[in-house]
């Protein structure tokens, strides 16, 4: 009996296509984004921080030992897997949790505190994708650990704040207030739970779990059942310490010294365990072309000092940060498209005649890059006539040709495309000749 050979199973266009929520960049989107981190990287840099990238695999308890019980990221929307060898890793599902565990693994402790650092990149949570919340999503953060101070918490928010307005939003609504620290939190969660517990039928499934398992998290509900009973709710801000009633006020001065208008919000908070005092909250409020305004929420962050010691730290350490949505920037009609470096608009067309002339090529360009001369150009092309035409197109300033008798004469022809003057370059001399073109061409 022979053996039927299993034909190979027909791939479709779905079985290959990017996992629901996640997404190609290219084009012009892609500069969109390169321009955003690179502006947002430039403020970063006067205002102090430096860079650090983190892997996006982290080993899970980076996240279940900080994150908190009852929270959606932890509970429902993080893609975990067991490796080969048995560990336990996850997809970061945000930012803070592991540049605290780079601090503490860094031994950034040694160096001189606070420590000012920024990241970029891709985070990943298993949520309902939706305009501006997709499951592959890039953020770009702030971190400041090692300070307890007040003026730290406006410096994060002033930082994200100059990156919003460089990026075109000039409308920005941004949202205060203070939950507390481990002093204060006690007795205020269960004056919390006291309350809902009065009015737990008419709570929404969800936060019935919330009373027991995180009920700073009633607060933050959007169902439209919980809404009212959320408006008689008690208020972090009403059993704060003398301490945290302290700090809090020295940051609402420094938001107003720096002519920074802002709003308590009484119910705000994060849903994360390790979040402590200060949490705000940035939206764009430009109106739509109906005069609507539809409040969208574009970053977020607040102090962390309970992180350090849930991830292992024999200590507190007080920090203080925050993430800007980069998709929701990207994607709202205030955004400003911010051309990054890499993309300048050539102004000089390298033309190539002939097979000795391709083969010489890639000397003439790499003459030209390390003279930062950023150059279009088509190889694969071989007429004349056509690569002229397309470097008309392309408006360039100059085209260089180099054909059959320059590769063997070693030279080149520089011509200019609006005069149509063009003059002949020895090889030898072209890194010099540039040099005076790059002033014309500035």
């Amino acid at each position: 009996m022979t053996d039927k050979k299993e034909k190979p199973k027909k791939i479709r266009e779905e079985d290959i296509a990017s996992p629901k929520g996640m997404r190609d960049l290219q084009g012009r989107e892609y500069y969109d984004y390169q321009g955003f981190f690179e502006k947002a990287s430039e403020v970063a840099l006067y205002y102090g921080f430096n860079p650090i990238e983190t892997p996006i695999l982290e080993r899970e308890a980076v996240f279940t030992s900080s994150l908190g019980i009852g929270t959606d990221i932890r509970d429902k929307e993080m893609y975990s897997l067991k490796t080969k060898g048995g560990d336990h890793l996850v997809m970061r599902p945000e930012g803070t949790a592991g540049i605290m565990r780079a601090y503490i693994e860094n031994g950034m402790q040694a160096l001189p505190q606070p420590v000012m650092l920024y990241y970029y990149g891709p985070y990943f949570r298993h949520e309902n994708p939706q305009r501006g919340r997709l499951r592959e999503f890039r953020q770009f953060g702030i971190e400041v650990i090692g300070s307890s101070k007040s003026i730290i918490d406006a410096l994060v928010i002033r930082t994200i704040v100059i990156i919003l307005n460089e990026a075109g939003f000039k409308n920005l609504s941004i949202e205060v207030n203070s939950i507390g620290d481990k002093e204060c939190r006690g007795p205020y969660l269960r004056e919390l739970t006291s309350y809902y517990k009065k009015h737990i039928s008419g709570l929404c499934s969800n936060c019935k779990e919330r009373i027991k398992s995180n009920p700073l998290r009633l607060l933050d509900c959007k169902e439209f059942s919980c809404q009212e009973i959320k408006g008689g709710a008690p208020a972090p801000l009403s059993s704060l310490c003398n301490n945290c009633r302290s700090h809090f006020k020295e940051v609402i001065e420094y938001l107003e010294a720096m002519s920074i208008p802002y709003t308590i919000n009484n119910y705000l908070v994060r849903g994360l365990d390790y979040y402590t005092r200060t949490v705000f909250e940035i939206m764009d409020t430009t109106p739509d072309e109906q005069g609507k305004v539809i409040s969208l929420a574009l970053a977020s962050g607040g102090r962390y000092d309970l992180l350090a010691r849930a991830l292992g730290s024999r200590k507190d350490v007080p920090s203080v940060g925050g993430g800007i949505g980069v998709d929701r920037v990207i994607q709202s009609a205030s955004h400003k498209s911010l051309d990054p470096r890499i993309l300048k608009k050539p102004k000089v067309y390298f033309i190539q005649l002939g097979s000795e002339a391709k083969l010489k090529s890639f000397g003439i360009i790499e003459v030209l890059r390390k003279a930062h001369i950023r150059i279009a150009q088509s190889l694969s092309k071989d007429s004349l006539g056509q690569q002229l035409a397309i470097a008309e197109r392309n408006g360039v300033a100059y085209s260089i040709i180099f054909g059959q008798k320059e590769a063997m004469d070693d030279t080149v022809i520089v011509r200019n495309m609006g005069t149509r003057s063009q003059e002949t370059v020895k090889l030898k001399d072209l890194t010099e000749f540039v040099k005076h073109l790059k002033e014309e061409l500035k």
